[in-house]
């Protein structure tokens, strides 16, 4: 099959296309997905330069990526939840990296898949799942966002960032987002109030809070973890996705893991009308090193994608 492989660590360079990757072997409790779209995320880069080691096992050669979409082509003995031909979607984390989703078959776990949103494209339904999960465990699980909450969203036009705002703002939460000027419009369009990083922030994040935020998301780490604690209600609570630290802090540090049931709920949230995902550029598979460069710049407002076709 097609497939992007890396033998070593190191720069985009080390990503190769290659058109004869042996296919992979379906066991009982997996999927065999033909996939039309992968999701490039940063920690992609980070894995291909090894920076990841200390946390997964890495078995050579490596087939990077965890997202995708696709088509049940097979399903393992022991599944029940999805048949051949169903269009799927998916965050493929194992606990070890070799076989990933920069290929045009995948043996997914069944508990990493989740159904595709009618509404999605290929490309936007790739984007979703990493990301989406990551907002989704962030807001529902680790910090309980309900209606009467202000969220504050620490780089909020970023790729989490865009579904943390519209996830809060769908449980009824008022939402305020930090970013780049040039990315105001954007957050207002999600519903989020805008505000500019840098110095300052606090004195306009109490302009909209006087009496402070009852939870606050950090993507960024930095100084946005140094700030936080400082943001918050006397009850407020809050969470990193980048540095565990925050636990020191009084917060807690969210990993995202694979959920069925976490990415049905972001396909309901599709469906009804309440989630999108922007696509900031698409590349063909060959191209995954580009598109890994793209990604790492920082530079990007909405999801990178790889199709296979």
């Amino acid at each position: 099959m097609k497939a992007i492989v890396m033998n070593e660590y190191g720069g985009p360079d080390v990503l190769k296309l290659t058109n004869d990757a042996p296919e992979p072997k379906v066991g009982p409790d997996s999927v065999l997905v033909r996939v039309k779209a992968a999701g490039v995320n940063p920690v992609d880069g980070k894995i291909r330069e090894g920076r990841m080691d200390g946390l997964f096992q890495t078995d050579f050669p490596v087939i990077p990526g965890w997202d995708l979409s696709g088509v049940v082509e097979r399903v393992g003995a022991a599944v029940s939840e999805f048949s051949p031909d169903d269009e799927v979607i998916g965050y493929v984390r194992e606990d070890h990296v070799g076989r990933g989703t920069y290929a045009e078959l995948v043996a997914a776990p069944v508990r990493t898949l989740g159904r595709k949103p009618g509404r999605m494209s290929w490309a936007e339904a790739a984007g979703l799942p990493l990301a989406g999960l990551t907002a989704y465990q962030a807001l529902t699980k680790a910090l309980g966002v309900n209606e009467d909450d202000t969220v504050l969203i620490h780089a909020a036009s970023g790729g989490v960032g865009s579904f943390a705002v519209q996830i809060a703002v769908a449980k009824g939460a008022q939402v305020i987002g930090t970013a780049s000027p040039d990315n105001h419009d954007y957050l207002r369009k999600l519903g989020a109030e805008p505000l500019a990083y840098g110095d300052g922030l606090a004195d306009r994040v109490h302009r909209i809070a006087p009496g402070g935020v009852s939870v606050a998301l950090d993507l960024v780490g930095g100084e946005a973890l140094e700030i936080t604690p400082d943001l918050l209600t006397p009850t407020g609570r809050w969470a990193s996705t980048v540095d565990p630290s925050v636990t020191e802090r009084g917060g807690r540090y969210v990993f995202v893991r694979p959920d069925m049931t976490n990415l049905s709920a972001l396909a309901s949230l599709v469906d009804d009308g309440r989630l999108t995902v922007s696509i900031a550029k698409t590349f063909p598979l060959a191209d995954a090193g580009e598109a890994q460069r793209l990604c790492a710049s920082g530079h990007t407002r909405g999801k990178i994608v790889l199709e296979m076709d």
